[in-house]
């Protein structure tokens, strides 16, 4: 599916105690006070790609700390989850970094935007766990997190942190084609249906193509059972 995303992290990797995690390093006060734990992330994506990295994950927690981190220990389980599920989803299991239909690379470049596509029109292919793409989703997204993406894209596929950050972007701050961000929806209860509407609605909401609708949601009920919660509230689907 394509979304729109950014992120941006500053880091004080100076005065941080850190750990060491395939090559990357997280600042080990984020990766204790996040509610996924090496070994749960490792369990929910046991054949990802090495380029998705829990190290990567928890550094790009730093540009949105609400993540995850609002309401009661389930709650922000269960947002950790709810995001997982449709990360899982989109990525084939955090298998593919990139978009992997190439036929569709030039049709994510909307002339019509005053800056234009100067990555070059095929240049803004979906890409990382919510696979942003259009122009206007990198030069967003880019400018949100203090990063140019939309100079560079590829960016998106070469930092792991940064790939991450794109999809917390979009998660805590875009309603897509719903009427709510995601993280808004976890945490007033609104239910895991209005994290799909957000994210894909227009193809997979009111009936439209259910098979991939209930993947998201049976992904998400064996999430919310890896990270020791429930679903919660409100509707399940949309």
């Amino acid at each position: 599916m394509k979304l729109l995303r950014a992120l941006s992290v500053a880091a004080s990797a100076a005065a941080l105690s850190t750990l060491s995690l395939a090559g990357q390093t997280a600042p080990a006060s984020a990766a204790g006070s996040f509610v996924v734990s090496e070994s749960q992330f490792n369990q929910l994506f046991p054949s990802r790609n090495s380029f998705y990295t829990y190290a990567g994950l928890v550094n790009a927690l730093n540009a949105y700390p609400k993540f995850a981190a609002t309401g009661d220990t389930a709650t922000r389980r269960r947002e950790a989850a709810a995001f997982l599920a449709n990360v899982s989803h989109e990525t084939g299991g955090l298998k593919f970094v990139v978009e992997q239909n190439t036929a569709n690379y030039p049709h994510y470049c909307d002339t019509s935007q005053s800056y234009g596509c100067p990555a070059g029109q095929a240049a803004y292919y979906g890409r990382g766990p919510l696979q942003l793409s259009w122009n206007f989703n990198y030069k967003a997204a880019g400018d949100a997190l203090g990063i140019d993406l939309l100079h560079d894209p590829y960016l998106a596929e070469r930092d792991s942190a940064v790939s991450w950050k794109t999809a917390l972007w979009f998660w805590n701050t875009q309603s897509g084609a719903g009427r709510t961000t995601p993280h808004d929806a976890i945490v007033n209860n609104k239910g895991f249906g209005e994290t799909i509407r957000s994210i894909n609605g227009a193809l997979e909401c009111d009936g439209k193509n259910p098979a991939q609708r209930d993947d998201r949601i049976n992904l998400y009920k064996k999430f919310v059972g890896v990270l020791g919660t429930d679903v919660g509230g409100g509707n399940l689907s949309c």
